[in-house]
């Protein structure tokens, strides 16, 4: 029986913990990022590996830094075999990444080395990518810069969003450790170093990133209405008031109206763009639900053949 730590955050790592609660090895910690203001009444809130590592009664650490002496040394003192890390927030210094014997093991949502740093989920989607998957990886000191494991791959479907493709990916990066943790924990299995010449970085993006520049190709504002579903949502605004776009397909423009110009396209309501037009499925005026756009259009009768300003 090995001693395993593991470190992740966000609700992408819950399947993975899950998993290897439930196998031979010891959890002898778990390190997550410190709770934080949620809602409306802005309370702390546990992230989700810890609310299952409480529920498990695993040991939880939360520090502010991984860099500073007092904070190594209780992740020295737990003596893990291997650290596992998904999502979780915190750069590992040399110091960490050294003190497991079989090294430390990321867990990565892309095929490394394409869409390296934050949201590679958002970046496949936005870069109109046909396939992703999750990578494990070897941890370095650089930024997903480390040697290959082991690496699955599974389809973007058309319909995918951020929202719908993360879970899945969760449930793969889950199977893939299960599969491949008994060749780490025996060394069995030859690191591949990256080819760092097809390797793609993507930033993290910020909340305004997700206005809509109704001038670019409707294949282009289709990708991020995808790509920024959940978070941060694509927008643009009417009369005033932000309008969210939550599902949109791209189509031949079948109208010479200037781009952000909503028309009826046949059967469909869209907004004419640079190149194309995106057909609205589902949308969301600030205050009010999300519904289809069909419905919201009965309702506000001069909807159709208004401009919307990005």
């Amino acid at each position: 029986m090995s001693r395993i730590v593991f470190m992740g955050t966000p609700e992408f790592a819950v399947p993975l913990l899950d998993a290897l609660t439930r196998t031979p090895h010891a959890i002898v910690g778990v390190y997550t990022r410190a709770d934080q203001p949620a809602g409306r009444g802005k309370q702390l809130q546990p992230s989700p590996i810890k609310q299952l590592a409480r529920a498990r009664g695993l040991p939880i650490f939360q520090p502010p830094t991984l860099r500073a002496p007092d904070q190594i040394a209780p992740l020295r003192d737990l003596a893990p075999d291997l650290i596992v890390v998904a999502a979780y927030g915190l750069i590992l210094p040399r110091d960490i990444l050294t003190i497991p014997a079989r090294g430390c093991v990321n867990t990565h949502a892309s095929l490394l080395p394409r869409h390296r740093g934050a949201a590679p989920v958002m970046a496949a989607i936005l870069a109109g990518d046909a396939e992703t998957g999750i990578t494990l990886m070897q941890m370095d000191e650089g930024l997903d810069t480390g040697p290959l494991l082991a690496q699955r791959a599974i389809p973007i479907n058309n319909d995918d969003a951020t929202g719908t493709l993360t879970p899945k990916l969760a449930t793969l990066a889950a199977a893939l450790m299960i599969e491949t943790l008994p060749r780490i924990l025996t060394g069995d299995i030859a690191p591949q170093p990256q080819d760092h010449a097809r390797a793609t970085m993507f930033k993290q993006i910020k909340k305004e990133e997700g206005l809509i520049d109704w001038t670019r190709p409707a294949i282009e504002i289709a990708r991020r209405v995808r790509a920024f579903n959940p978070w941060p949502s694509a927008f643009t605004f009417w009369h005033g008031a932000q309008l969210k776009i939550l599902r949109a397909d791209a189509a031949p423009k079948k109208s010479d109206a200037e781009p952000g110009r909503v028309i009826e396209l046949g059967k469909e309501i869209a907004v004419v763009c640079g190149g194309g037009a995106l057909i609205l499925r589902e949308i969301q005026l600030a205050g009010k639900r999300a519904m289809n756009v069909k419905e919201f259009a009965r309702g506000q009768r001069g909807f159709v053949e208004s401009l919307l300003v990005g």
